[in-house]
């Protein structure tokens, strides 16, 4: 998550302050900041509507900040299609979308050259 610190800072939070503000610790905010640890989708949703920014923006795999049609897309189906999964396989599912998403940035990007 390469941009949560660029946020927290452009926010003027400190670490300490972000974890209050989101119910954690400061020790997981900067787990999440290096990469240490990786946020579930639900966490990503967190840190998107606190910063009112897209998770794809969030996870450094945009420049677009906002929110956008495909990611409330991936909402819907998460919450109508996930329910009743485990967090591992929720994690798969969610590596899946991020692959997807890659590969359909890169195509776009060779239908605009």
């Amino acid at each position: 998550m390469l941009r949560l610190e660029d946020l927290r800072k452009k926010h003027g939070l400190s670490q300490e302050a972000l974890a209050k503000k989101m119910n954690m610790t400061q020790q997981r905010i900067s787990a999440y900041e290096k990469g240490k640890r990786e946020p579930d989708i639900e966490t990503l949703k967190q840190f998107a509507d606190f910063f009112n920014c897209s998770i794809d923006y969030l996870l450094n795999e945009s420049e677009n900040i906002n929110h956008n049609e495909n990611e409330e897309e991936f909402y819907f189906a998460y919450h109508k299609e996930m329910d009743g999964l485990t967090p591992e396989e929720i994690e798969d599912a969610l590596r899946f979308y991020k692959e997807m998403k890659k590969k359909v940035n890169k195509n776009n990007k060779k239908d605009n050259k």
